[in-house]
């Protein structure tokens, strides 16, 4: 089964054709020039409610998808635009959607709840739904895999960041909630603040501004004036006020974040960095392993510096595995479209 993981980011669109044994066959940035695929996996950010699993796409789950738009006004069109895009161009294979937001629908009441109006919870999908769930979901058994670990502690590191609680394969935690704004500092999203703050702004610009600058303008980009996790490392090690601050608020942000999954588990057998900055800022993870040696959480310190994914960099007497895992939700989604096309025959 020849698999075409099409998956459509914030500016970009990336498609990777996949053969049997998951090895990459064609890699693009658009369908153009792609052979025909058996099969066609997408990665769509929202599946709300009622799409806890991937599912084989037809006209009625593509309208399901659309009216979803709502929970997503950012992220879930440029997906939907891709779909149509790739069922166009290969009428004839079945297009499966693998959603962001599944991989968290195994979260318990305590951490999906907000403490809101009843009234309020049963009008409307107010409940924290988490998203980079096809990575945490990949990288989670890519550490179980390599470690025999059953509590697992993802941290999604690129340009959006989220963590992620996995416990015996399914989550039990994580940071992004109604929306990808919640949780840890990321490029230019600012992450949680105080909801009286943003009450206080909204009284003071329009709120199209005001969502535009929390989505666009905060975060590294607010704190250090560029979303770029190398310039941020490289202007503060050359003493920059500005960057060091933005690190040192990026990293406490992170370590707290650590130690809330670990608290959602009881404590961790294995912390996994993943994603862009995850993978390659080994400073980053140096500095956020730095508070967290009360989780025996020990690091190698020249196996973190000359770290190339999938490695374990943790000090021989750790007894909790840190690990750097190579972001694969090409994988994850060719995984879940062997798995829905399977159910639907």
């Amino acid at each position: 089964m020849r698999i075409l993981v099409v998956n459509a980011g914030s500016s970009s669109l990336k498609v990777r054709l996949l053969g049997d044994g998951d090895e990459v066959l064609a890699d693009a940035d658009s369908l153009e020039g792609i052979p025909a695929p058996d099969v066609v996996g997408h990665r769509i950010v929202h599946g709300g409610e009622r799409y806890r699993d991937a599912v084989v796409v037809d006209d009625r789950v593509e309208a399901d998808l659309q009216a979803l738009t709502e929970l997503a006004p950012l992220h879930q069109p440029k997906s939907l635009r891709a779909l149509d895009a790739a069922r166009a161009a290969f009428p004839d294979a079945p297009h499966v959607a693998c959603f962001d937001t599944a991989f968290h629908a195994t979260l318990p009441d305590a951490a999906a709840t907000y403490a809101l109006p009843r009234a309020w919870r049963e009008r409307w999908p107010l409940r924290r739904f988490g998203f980079h769930g096809l990575s945490h979901a990949y990288a989670s058994r890519r550490a179980r895999d390599l470690t025999g670990a059953e509590r697992v502690i993802v941290c999604h590191l690129g340009a959006g960041a989220s963590l992620c609680a996995v416990q015996g394969g399914r989550s039990v935690d994580t940071t992004m909630g109604f929306t990808p704004l919640e949780g840890v500092v990321m490029a230019t999203r600012s992450g949680s603040v105080d909801p009286g703050l943003v009450l206080w702004l909204a009284d003071r610009m329009p709120l199209d501004e005001l969502a535009g600058v929390l989505e666009y303008d905060s975060g590294l980009a607010g704190l250090a004036g560029t979303a770029d996790m190398r310039a941020v490392l490289e202007a503060a090690a050359a003493g920059e006020a500005r960057a060091r601050v933005a690190l040192d608020v990026y990293v406490h942000r992170l370590r707290a974040a650590i130690a809330a999954m670990a608290a959602a588990m009881d404590g961790v057998d294995a912390l996994v960095f993943t994603g862009g900055v995850g993978e390659r800022a080994a400073r980053i993870r140096a500095e956020a392993l730095r508070g967290l040696s009360f989780l025996g959480a020990r690091l190698d310190a020249r196996a973190n510096d000359t770290a190339q994914p999938d490695a374990d960099v943790a000090a021989p007497d750790s007894p909790v595995r840190i690990l750097v895992v190579a972001a694969r939700e090409d994988l994850e989604i060719a995984r879940q479209v062997r798995t829905a096309v399977r159910a639907d025959r």
